[in-house]
């Protein structure tokens, strides 16, 4: 009996060891933390003018781009910036390429998606200044990278930014419900605030990142459900959709630096104003019509549609 006994007992360890490997092998894997913006992708159809654009107006410093040779980095922190690249033949209307998020991971980040079924490149790419990043497609088929900065990421010489956060992308979204099963559902984006131009009207979503406060906008259409361009919206509407925000401790203040340095020779609005969610914001434009939205940290009105469900972020 007693050799029964110890053979049972053997015969259940192995049992036991076999089913934590079987287990290891098909966990998930954990999602590496998501920290916020990394930087916009966009075109530009005249490099010289978005250089005075980026560089000589909104005060970002001029960098090569780790990630394609042919591109620019205007950076306004060591891990943020908006990569500006050649315009490709056939573009039409567009100008954004891509958007793209920090993680503390790219690799893990690249797994956990693939392991939850999403689409992945078999590997990561490495950039020039040590950064990490691999893209994949959002629920539209927009181009959404992870990018994991490098360890110890270059100084930035832009003392005349005017500013050092980019606290949101937002780009064209058609359904709102079909973006939310990739950017909350998978990745864990928080809701942030949502409103419209008119009052029971959906236009705008802001969903936060995981592990940070910077947020993605959906800027939804009116247009035709499905993915893609509407074909009937111009550069200048696609434009205003597809921008990237600034945040500022007093937008006010801001722009009476850029007055009185005669740096607003581009499209801009006529002045600050406060927005639909109590904000002070203020509108420009670069030479491909690309909105540079500067923003309030906080709000000083309260905003219409619904209250902020979580914190804003700092500077």
């Amino acid at each position: 009996m007693q050799t029964r006994h110890f053979a049972v007992a053997s015969a259940a360890l192995l049992i036991s060891a076999a089913a934590v490997t079987v287990f290891a092998q098909t966990a998930p894997a954990p999602r590496p933390k998501i920290t916020g913006i990394s930087h916009l992708a966009v075109y530009t159809s005249n490099p010289a003018a978005t250089e005075h654009y980026y560089a000589g107006i909104l005060g970002a410093a001029k960098m090569a781009d780790p990630e394609n040779p042919q591109g620019v980095k205007y950076a306004f922190s060591p891990t943020q910036y908006i990569e500006v690249l050649p315009l490709p033949p056939n573009s039409g209307v567009n100008r954004l390429d891509h958007i793209a998020f920090n993680t503390e991971s790219a690799e893990g980040m690249r797994k956990y998606l693939a392991s939850k079924g999403w689409t992945v490149p078999p590997h990561i790419e490495r950039g020039a200044d040590g950064s990490r990043w691999f893209a994949v497609a959002d629920p539209e088929g927009n181009k959404v990278e992870f990018v994991q900065p490098p360890a110890h990421p270059a100084l930035v010489n832009d003392p005349n930014a005017v500013g050092h956060h980019i606290i949101h992308v937002g780009m064209l979204v058609h359904s709102r419900t079909a973006e939310d099963k990739f950017y909350h559902d998978l990745l864990g984006f928080r809701p942030y605030w949502w409103g419209g131009m008119q009052t029971g009207k959906v236009d705008w979503v802001s969903q936060q990142v995981p592990d940070g406060h910077d947020w993605i906008e959906y800027m939804l259409t009116s247009g035709p459900s499905g993915t893609g361009i509407p074909a009937n919206i111009s550069q200048q509407s696609l434009g205003v959709l597809d921008h990237f925000s600034i945040g500022e401790v007093s937008v006010p203040d801001t722009y009476k630096v850029l007055e009185a340095g005669n740096r607003l020779d581009c499209r801009h609005d006529q002045g600050p104003k406060i927005g639909r969610d109590g904000k002070y914001q203020f509108n420009m434009y670069d030479p491909d019509g690309i909105r540079s939205e500067l923003m309030n940290f906080h709000a000083t009105d309260k905003p219409c549609c619904s209250e902020f469900t979580a914190d804003d972020p700092a500077e």
